[in-house]
C-alpha cells in the first residue's frame, strides 16, 4: 500500500485532473498494488523492476516530456515574447507615421482654416455694425425731419411746383429755429428783468431810493439788443452746401444696406483619408494580431496535450516491467547474457572434474557477455548506450535551433533598439496681414471683414519613436541552464542506464531462483558448444594459413623482432586462434622454426602442441570453409 501511495503521488498527481478522479485512482492504485504483492511474486517482481525501468528508456521518455516543457517555457516562450514584441513595434510604428501625417495636415491647413473661421465671425460682427448703422443713422434722420424748435406757421409754404431740396428745407428749417431762439431770448431776457425788479421791490421798501436801487432792473430795452443777430441767422447760416445732397446719398446707401445687405460665409470642410489604404492597414494589423494569437492558444494547447499524453509515459513503465518478467520466467534466451557468480561456480566445478572449462573467455566471446560485478560499461551495453544518445540528437539539435532562432531575434532587436532611435523636429510659420487705412465707414467696415484675412499662426511640433522601439528580453544564463538541465539528465540517464539494467536481472533472480539457474545452465551450454565451434573452425584456419607462403608484412615484422629485441614491446604480435594481444604469459611455439603465438587458455586447450606446425588433419580442409564459419560463429 505504501508502494501505491508513493506511486500515485509521483505519477497521478502532477496530472491535469478533478479531486475525484485523483482520489479514485489513488485507492484503486493502492488496492491493486496490495492485492498483488500479497498474492503474485511475479507482481511483486514487476513493482521492484520499475525502480530500473523508470531510469531506462521508459523513463527517459517521461524525462523527455520535462524537455520539451523546458523548451516551451524558456526559450520558446522568450521567442514567442520577442515575436508579440516585434509585432507590436510594428504596429506602433505604423500609427506613428500616420500620426505624424495627421499633424502636418492639420499645421498646414490651420492658417486656411483660422481664416475661415475669422471670416465667418466678421460676417457675425458685420451684420451688428449694419444694424448700428442703421440705428445710428435713423437717430440723425429723426433729427434732420424733425419740426421742433420753431413755429409750424412760419415753416416755408409749398406754393411752388417744384419741390423743394433736402438742403433748402434744411436751410429754411435751420433760419426758423435760429429765429425762434432769437425770439425766445428776447422773451426770457425781458422777463427776466421783470422778475428781478419786482424782487428788487419787495427787498427794499424805502421810497425814492427803492426807486434808484431798482432802476437798472428796468432796462429790459437792452434785451431788444438781441436781434441784431438775425441777419447773421439770414446771411451765415451754418449748415454746409453740400449738406443735403450728402445726406440724400447717405440716406440712400443706409436705406439699401438695412434692405439688401446680408452678410452670411460659410464653408463647407471635407474629410478625406490622409493615407491611402489606411483603413486595409487596420485590417490587417486586427487580422495578424487575431491569427498570432490563434496560433498561440493552438501551440499552447498541443504542448498542453502532448505534457499530457507524456504524462500517462508511466503505463509504459508499468507494462514494460510486466512484459519483461514475462519474458524472463518463459524465453529462456531473452537477457541472458550476464557471467554470474553460479556460471563460475558450474566453471570451477567442471575444472575440478578436469572437463573443459569456459573461463577465461576468448576475446571473440568477451565482446557478447556481461560481467556485473566490472563497473565498465562492456560492448553490449556501449552498443545500446551509444543507440540511446544518438536518440536524443535530434532533441538537442531542436533545442539549439530554438534557443539560436531566439538569440538571433534578439539580436536584431537589440540592434534596432539601439541604432533607430529617431527624433522629429516640426516647425512652421504663417504670418498675413492686411492694412486698410482711414476711418470712414467703409474703412471701419474693410477692416472688419478683410481684417480677418490677418493671421498669425505658429506650430512647432518635437516627437521621436522611443515609445515604438523593440524591448526584447534575453535569456539570462539560469534560464539556459534550466532549459538544458532535463536534456543534460536525459543524457546522464543514457550514460547510467547500464546499472539500472544490470539491477533488473538481480531483482528477476531474487524472486525466480530455480529459473535463474535454469537460464545460466542453458548459457553456459550454449558457450560450451559456440567455444567447440569456435576452436575447429580456428584450427581450420591457422592449418590453412600454415600451408601458404608467409606474407612480406609478415616477413619482415619477424626480421624486425629478431635484430631488434628491444622493438618486441612495441610490434607485440597476438595470439594465433583467438586474437588476444601478446602478453608475458603467451606461449611461443617451441618449433625455432615457427612464428605462431598462443595465449595460456589456447595452448591448454590445445594440449601443448602447435597447429601451424603440427601434421596437419586432413578433416580440417575438407570440413571448413570462410562461409561455416562465420556461420558456425554466429550461431
Amino acid at each position: 500500500m505504501l508502494l501505491g501511495l508513493g506511486l500515485c503521488h509521483l505519477l497521478i498527481m502532477p496530472l491535469d485532473l478533478s479531486e475525484t478522479q485523483r482520489v479514485r485512482l489513488t485507492w484503486g492504485l493502492t488496492g491493486v498494488t496490495a492485492l498483488g504483492w500479497a498474492t503474485s511474486p511475479h507482481f511483486r517482481c514487476a513493482n521492484l523492476l520499475m525502480v530500473p525501468k523508470f531510469l531506462g528508456k521508459e523513463g527517459r521518455l517521461y524525462v523527455v516530456s520535462f524537455v520539451f516543457a523546458a523548451i516551451y517555457n524558456g526559450p520558446g516562450a522568450n521567442l514567442w515574447h520577442n515575436l508579440m514584441e516585434t509585432k507590436r513595434s510594428m504596429d506602433c510604428v505604423l500609427e506613428l507615421q500616420v500620426n505624424h501625417t495627421r499633424l502636418l495636415w492639420q499645421a498646414s491647413r490651420a492658417p486656411l482654416r483660422q481664416v475661415m473661421e475669422e471670416l465667418v465671425r466678421s460676417a457675425e460682427t458685420l451684420n451688428t455694425e449694419m444694424q448700428n448703422v442703421s440705428q445710428s443713422f435713423m437717430e440723425l434722420n429723426e433729427q434732420v425731419a424733425s419740426e421742433e424748435g420753431y413755429d409750424l406757421r412760419k415753416r416755408p409754404g409749398t406754393g411752388t411746383l417744384r419741390a423743394p431740396s433736402t438742403q433748402e428745407l434744411y436751410e429754411n428749417k435751420t433760419r426758423l429755429r435760429c429765429d425762434t431762439v432769437i425770439e425766445k431770448g428776447l422773451e426770457r431776457c425781458t422777463s427776466h428783468f421783470q422778475l428781478m425788479y419786482t424782487k428788487c421791490k419787495l427787498q427794499v421798501t424805502m421810497p425814492i431810493i427803492d426807486h434808484l436801487i431798482c432802476l437798472p432792473m428796468q432796462f429790459g430795452f437792452l434785451c431788444h439788443s438781441v436781434k441784431l443777430m438775425r441777419p447773421w441767422c439770414k446771411e451765415s447760416i451754418p449748415v454746409d452746401g453740400n449738406f443735403g445732397n450728402t445726406y440724400d446719398q447717405v440716406n440712400n446707401s443706409v436705406y439699401s444696406l438695412g434692405q439688401e445687405f446680408r452678410a452670411n460665409i460659410a464653408y463647407q470642410e471635407e474629410h478625406h483619408e490622409m493615407l491611402v489604404g489606411s483603413e486595409i492597414m487596420e485590417q490587417l494589423q486586427e487580422e495578424v494580431t487575431s491569427q498570432l494569437r490563434e496560433q498561440g492558444a493552438r501551440l499552447g494547447l498541443a504542448v498542453s496535450f502532448f505534457r499530457l499524453l507524456l504524462s500517462f509515459t508511466f503505463l509504459f513503465v508499468f507494462f514494460s516491467s510486466f512484459q519483461y518478467t514475462y519474458q524472463y520466467c518463459h524465453k529462456v534466451g531473452f537477457d541472458n547474457c550476464y557471467i554470474t557468480t553460479y556460471f563460475r561456480q558450474i566453471d570451477a566445478r567442471r575444472g575440478e572434474q578436469n572437463k573443459q572449462t569456459l573461463l577465461p573467455l576468448l576475446r571473440g566471446e568477451t565482446s557478447s557477455f556481461i560481467f556485473p560485478c566490472n563497473p565498465a560499461p562492456q560492448r553490449p551495453e556501449l552498443q545500446y548506450m551509444v543507440m540511446e544518445l544518438l536518440r536524443c540528437i535530434p532533441i538537442l539539435l531542436f533545442l539549439l535551433f530554438v534557443c539560436g532562432l531566439d538569440h538571433f531575434i534578439y539580436s536584431v532587436l537589440s540592434i534596432i533598439q539601439h541604432h533607430s532611435f529617431v527624433e522629429y523636429s516640426y516647425q512652421s510659420s504663417h504670418h498675413l496681414s492686411v492694412n486698410v487705412m482711414g476711418t470712414s465707414l467703409m474703412a471701419e467696415l474693410l477692416r472688419g471683414t478683410i481684417g480677418a484675412l490677418n493671421t498669425s499662426y505658429e506650430s512647432e511640433l518635437e516627437t521621436s519613436n522611443l515609445a515604438c522601439l523593440p524591448q526584447p528580453t534575453g535569456m539570462t544564463r539560469q534560464q539556459y541552464l534550466n532549459t538544458c538541465l532535463p536534456l543534460g539528465v536525459l543524457a546522464l540517464l543514457c550514460l547510467a542506464q547500464v546499472y539500472p539494467f544490470r539491477l533488473r536481472r538481480a531483482i528477476a533472480a531474487f524472486y525466480f531462483p530455480k529459473r535463474e539457474k535454469t537460464r545460466v545452465v542453458f548459457l553456459y551450454n550454449k558457450l560450451l558448444r559456440q567455444r567447440k565451434n569456435f576452436l575447429h573452425l580456428q584450427r581450420g584456419r591457422v592449418a590453412r594459413q600454415a600451408r601458404r607462403p608467409p606474407g612480406l608484412g609478415t616477413l619482415l615484422l619477424q626480421w624486425c623482432r629478431q635484430r631488434w629485441p628491444w622493438m618486441r614491446r612495441f610490434l607485440r604480435q597476438k595470439c594465433t586462434l583467438c586474437g588476444r594481444p601478446e602478453t608475458p604469459q603467451h606461449q611461443p611455439c617451441p618449433n625455432p622454426d615457427c612464428s605462431a603465438l598462443y595465449c595460456e587458455s589456447c595452448w591448454r586447450g590445445e594440449g601443448g602442441t602447435c597447429l601451424a606446425c603440427s601434421p596437419a588433419d586432413p578433416q580440417l580442409f575438407q570440413e571448413s570453409s570462410e562461409d561455416e564459419e562465420e556461420q558456425g560463429y554466429a550461431g
